[in-house]
């Protein structure tokens, strides 16, 4: 997780990211220390959106895991649970393949307050739909019932939702974006909207699901918010398995394009050709008088992955992802200014603990 300064607008929401950033540091050093009582496989540590076991001498299993977060509460308030499914395993298999990881399964722990089979077989279905894009399989999970623990809007619908995956790699094939140099192409692939970040801010600036702005042609706010995640996977791992040299990718999640900063030091990045910005965050930020530097630090703004290739690969790249992920495109390029993201076009530098200025 990178550093972030707090701003006003997520902070009346309820989200500290700065004591978050803290409580994760808390938490790594801790785990950091453990000793397994034989050498340790893991090879990348806390920081990369997945991390690599070397299960041998040649292959690792990645792992990552993660949640819906308070997109969960959207669907409790409109009474659909059959999309944030989708948004839980896309959540994860996007993280893994940034490690050039093929995912292969996923298992689910759903918490609720009170079991409905109905409700239950909602999520199921975004689940089965998720992981069949993703080309995973589900064997198994964990269901608790935590009305102590577990409040719902309204209750007793309260429901949360998380997933742990795997996949796997060759060790000689992690993508870890240490072999990124300045010139090299930064891609952007589209986002399909909010995705599964800044949902706290985003409820806050907009109350009422049930609106119809004119920006969102002819969509309420609940349904432009509960627009499922782009699952990336397969057209990454195609581009993985062609001639070009995958030197970087990054799942664009809460931090915005800081998460760039996330595949190793000594370069930065210059986005000069932002891909074009849903309607819906210009309404998040109007309503909600939330600052551009803090959008940029919260929301995926229109892009929910990048990929990093040699310049002379670019347009080669642009057309493969683009077959899956229409609107694909270059967006800017690795600069040799260690630890900066530049938005030329918003007058704007970027740093893992500082934010955008």
């Amino acid at each position: 997780m990178n550093g972030r300064v707090n701003h006003d607008a997520y902070g009346r929401a309820g989200v500290d990211a700065s004591r978050a950033d803290a409580s994760v540091a808390a938490i790594v050093d801790v785990l950091s220390r453990i000793d397994p009582g034989r050498a340790k496989r893991s090879l990348l540590g806390s920081g990369h959106y997945a991390d690599v076991v070397a299960l041998d001498e040649r292959t690792g299993i990645a792992l990552s895991t993660d949640g819906v977060g308070t997109k969960v509460i959207l669907a409790e308030e409109l009474g659909r649970f059959d999309t944030i499914g989708i948004d839980c395993i896309a959540m994860n298999v996007n993280d893994l393949v940034c490690v050039g990881a093929t995912p292969l399964a996923a298992v689910d722990y759903i918490a609720v307050e009170q079991a409905d089979p109905d409700v239950l077989r909602e999520v199921a279905e975004g689940l089965r739909a998720g992981a069949e894009e993703a080309g995973i399989e589900i064997p198994g999970g964990e269901l608790a019932q935590l009305p102590e623990v577990i409040r719902g809007h309204p209750s007793p619908h309260g429901i949360d939702l998380v997933a742990a995956c795997f996949g796997t790699v060759g060790l000689d094939r992690v993508v870890t974006g240490e072999r990124i140099e300045p010139g090299d192409a930064v891609i952007g692939l589209p986002s399909s909207g909010v995705h599964s970040n800044g949902l706290t801010l985003a409820r806050r600036a907009l109350p009422d699901l049930g609106e119809t702005p004119s920006e969102l042609g002819g969509w309420t706010v609940g349904e432009a918010l509960l627009e499922p995640t782009v699952i990336y996977v397969r057209a990454v791992l195609e581009l993985l398995e062609s001639e070009t040299d995958v030197r970087g990718l990054a799942h664009i999640t809460g931090g915005g394009l800081l998460n760039l900063l996330r595949l190793g030091d000594g370069v930065g990045y210059r986005i000069d050709r932002p891909l074009p910005r849903p309607p819906i965050f210009d309404l998040i930020a109007r309503r909600g008088k939330v600052s551009e530097e803090e959008m940029l630090e919260v929301f995926n703004l229109g892009c929910g992955f990048c990929c990093v290739v040699p310049a002379d690969r670019a347009e080669t790249s642009v057309s493969a992802l683009g077959a899956r992920h229409p609107g694909t495109a270059v967006t800017g390029e690795v600069t040799d200014a260690a630890g900066v993201v530049e938005l030329p076009s918003f007058g704007l530098t970027g740093r893992a603990n500082g934010g955008f200025t």
